[in-house]
């Protein structure tokens, strides 16, 4: 898989069958987009590619936006690569670009620099300053700049359109089922293990911190997940706890993980936290000994939880 960044591409994956969007997590709905982008490149004999932004254009436009992303960046391109997309194009997406008008990317992005033979978009794509640009833009030109536009209704599953959007609302409410099934996968957090202050071990938990970075924020509590460590595929049962610590009056929210079966030191290692299932939400203790007890019977449950499938 070829992976550009800008619109100037090698002229042999140019007249390509090319799907826009922002395909933050390649949800079922972004995989519908490529299935029958796909389908119309190989009828055609010509190239599968995508056009995609970074950062997230919402990012862009407003810096206050710090936890959003359902995947990061290294992650899309990997689930992308999953799907079998010949080539990626992946925008800068700055003060410069966000100043062009929708016409003149029509004109000199897409036709002058890419001249694909099929375009595919979701039926609520916008584009261009103010986001002017739609559906309705790309089909009045589409003859003029040369490209069938394929307008790809939106995928529901039990009548309701699946999203981004959703998919973060079910994250947020500690709905890790729902969020894991428009996914098709399961959903996971990927960072490096710090230092903490070693709370965990104190309270007879030994648990690595990740750093959350840009990832949406799910629903404080404690989570049943499953840890790869490194390159490693072999899964370690967990239970992970989201939250700013209120029994310790902490401020800053945290992702800690006890890894069962697991003592060596991990400080500085890769891992993926996969989350499988909510427990409980997050609650302020009167003590450490009631946090402890309570601990206890977490890692009970969480232990439960591992019973659910780990989609990869």
């Amino acid at each position: 898989m070829k992976i550009f960044k800008s619109a100037n591409i090698l002229k042999n994956y140019r007249e390509s069958a090319l799907a826009i969007g922002n395909f933050d997590g390649v949800h079922q709905g972004h995989q519908k987009v490529f299935r029958e982008t796909k389908r119309i490149a190989k009828k055609n004999k010509v190239k599968f590619g995508i056009l995609t932004f970074t950062p997230l254009p919402v990012m862009f436009f407003n810096k206050k936006i710090k936890n959003y992303r359902l995947a990061s960046e290294a992650q899309k391109i990997d689930f992308l690569k999953k799907n079998k997309v010949d080539f990626i194009i992946n925008i800068n997406f700055n003060k410069k670009f966000s100043k062009i008008n929708a016409l003149d990317f029509i004109k000199n992005t897409i036709y002058k620099k890419i001249n694909p033979k099929l375009l595919a978009v979701s039926s609520n794509f916008r584009f261009g300053r103010n986001r002017v640009g739609d559906v309705a833009l790309l089909k009045r030109f589409s003859k003029k700049y040369n490209y069938k536009l394929l307008n790809i209704k939106p995928y529901k599953i039990n009548n309701k359109t699946i999203s981004s959007t959703k998919i973060r609302k079910y994250l947020k409410s500690g709905n890790i089922y729902l969020a894991n099934k428009l996914l098709s996968r399961t959903w996971f957090i990927e960072g490096v293990v710090m230092k903490g202050k070693k709370l965990g071990r104190k309270l007879g938990f030994r648990t690595c911190n990740i750093n959350i970075k840009n990832y949406i924020i799910p629903k404080h509590g404690i989570y049943s997940v499953k840890v790869m460590i490194g390159n490693k595929k072999n899964a370690y049962g967990g239970a992970a706890y989201m939250g700013a610590r209120p029994t310790f009056d902490g401020q800053k929210v945290f992702l800690e993980t006890n890894i069962f079966n697991i003592k060596k030191n991990l400080y500085k290692k890769k891992l993926r936290i996969y989350f499988l299932k909510f427990i409980r939400k997050d609650q302020k203790f009167k003590d450490s000994k009631e946090l402890i007890k309570q601990m206890n019977n977490d890692v009970i449950l969480a232990k439960k939880g591992l019973k659910t499938k780990l989609v990869l």
